[in-house]
């Protein structure tokens, strides 16, 4: 204990005279030698010189602190998600070195999760085509001649025959999508879908659905039936969204995820790369994202797969010396923004969703590396094809990881709402879900 307090007056002291100046490396190392609360208690040591730096300048001032690179430091740092993120804080997260913001985001990672676990989800397209938005990546839209037919909604014992599937194949979330604009006048299949719902926790399995847009009293409903978390990612930047739909707004999309939230359901919104968006436009979806009232419970990463027939297709498929369409996103596309989602959404799921399949295994590897911690698996996702389970649990066993177990990403979200209204909203829809078990 006193080797610790002179390393901490010590400490203190070279601060208070701006001796203090480490490269990112060496605070990491001086703070791997001391417990998080004795490192935090060192602004207190030196005359809380960084505690009483006014928020606006708080991240440029502590250079002589943390070394070359201080909102990056005070980043790696952080105990609890934080909501006041400014697009330039992002954009300077997301243009550091490649490298070294992996070996940031890993770092932080670790702090928050168990670097070893991963999240085992399957998805099922429980109703297929037919969907009247214009989403030009989508090949489930009635607007385009993608080959994609149309079909009704799938039974419950259909769906929850593939649940146990999924589930003798080490999933712990199943998620359920249907290709709908919205839930209006859809009672019978509410109905339905509840059923599914209740069927999937039964099974011991978490349980995800994503229906297009909701309203609040639906999202009570899916609640009540056990609902786990709900889908509605918001795709792009504020900015470029309209260059991607026009049946839908921006604001429509923010809506639904509100009442989710405000419905005690955990939200998992994300979005795609690829949609010929620019780093612009993917700092801003980030910094839409990191500003939320409360950071997702989970937030999937897509690289667009251009199918043949939709608008973002065909012009893929134009410049491609195939004549097929082609995927733009690069592996290093991929691994920015899961470093850089995993730095400021620290307490969130990142989930590798459509076209992981892309990506070799060593790729994937250093985006698990980054703070990727969820997985789709199975035998496809909507439209798109999906690594399988054996070829995944072969990998897992290769680089040394294993499923994540649902406690250990409920203790994860209770550390980032604790204290908070949506924490709040979260305890009470546990309760009801408890009490409707034991009835």
């Amino acid at each position: 204990m006193r080797n610790t307090h002179q390393t901490l007056k010590r400490a203190a002291s070279l601060y208070s005279t701006s001796q203090l100046r480490y490269s990112a490396s060496s605070t990491l190392r001086f703070q791997s030698r001391l417990s998080h609360a004795q490192f935090r208690s060192l602004s207190s040591a030196a005359g809380s010189q960084v505690a009483n730096i006014p928020a606006t300048n708080k991240y440029q001032k502590l250079d002589s602190f943390a070394g070359r690179n201080s909102l990056l430091q005070a980043t790696i740092a952080a105990d609890a998600p934080r909501n006041d993120w400014t697009k330039e804080e992002i954009r300077e997260i997301y243009q550091t070195p490649l490298m070294e913001l992996v070996y940031s985001a890993s770092t932080l990672h670790r702090r928050f999760f168990d670097p070893a676990s991963v999240q085992l989800c399957t998805l099922m397209n429980i109703k297929t085509g037919g969907c009247s938005e214009d989403c030009s990546y989508c090949a489930q839209s009635s607007r385009y001649k993608t080959g994609v037919k149309a079909t009704k909604i799938s039974s419950v014992d259909e769906v929850l025959q593939a649940a146990k599937i999924a589930k003798e194949n080490g999933s712990t979330r199943f998620c359920m999508g249907a290709a709908w604009r919205d839930m209006r006048g859809r009672k019978t299949n509410l109905k339905n879908i509840k059923a599914m719902v209740s069927g999937v926790r039964e099974l011991g399995m978490e349980a995800c659905v994503t229906l297009g847009m909701i309203d609040e009293s639906q999202a009570a409903e899916l609640r009540d039936a056990g609902l786990t978390a709900y889908n509605h990612n918001v795709d792009t930047s504020r900015e470029y969204y309209p260059n991607v739909i026009t049946t839908r707004t921006y604001d429509e999309r923010l809506k639904t995820i509100n009442n989710v939230r405000q419905a005690g359901i955990h939200v998992c919104s994300g979005g795609i790369l690829g949609l010929g968006e620019d780093d612009t436009d993917r700092v801003s979806f980030l910094y839409t994202v990191a500003t939320m009232e409360s950071h997702p419970e989970s937030f999937p990463i897509n690289a667009l797969v251009p199918i043949k027939g939709t608008p973002l297709g065909d012009a893929s498929a134009a410049k491609s010396e195939t004549g097929e369409p082609e995927s733009t996103v690069t592996f290093h596309d991929t691994v920015r923004m899961v470093a850089t989602a995993r730095l400021v959404l620290p307490g969130s799921v990142i989930r590798l969703a459509a076209g992981r399949i892309n990506l070799t295994e060593s790729e994937q590897a250093l985006c698990f590396m980054a703070g990727a911690n969820a997985i789709f698996t199975g035998e496809k996702m909507l439209t798109t094809p999906c690594s399988g389970w054996d070829e995944d649990k072969a990998m897992f066993d290769r680089w040394g990881l294993r499923p994540m177990l649902p406690d250990e990403l409920h203790g994860s979200e209770k550390r980032q709402h604790a204290g908070t209204e949506v924490g709040l909203q979260q305890e009470r829809a546990d309760a009801v879900r408890m009490a409707s078990s034991s009835a």
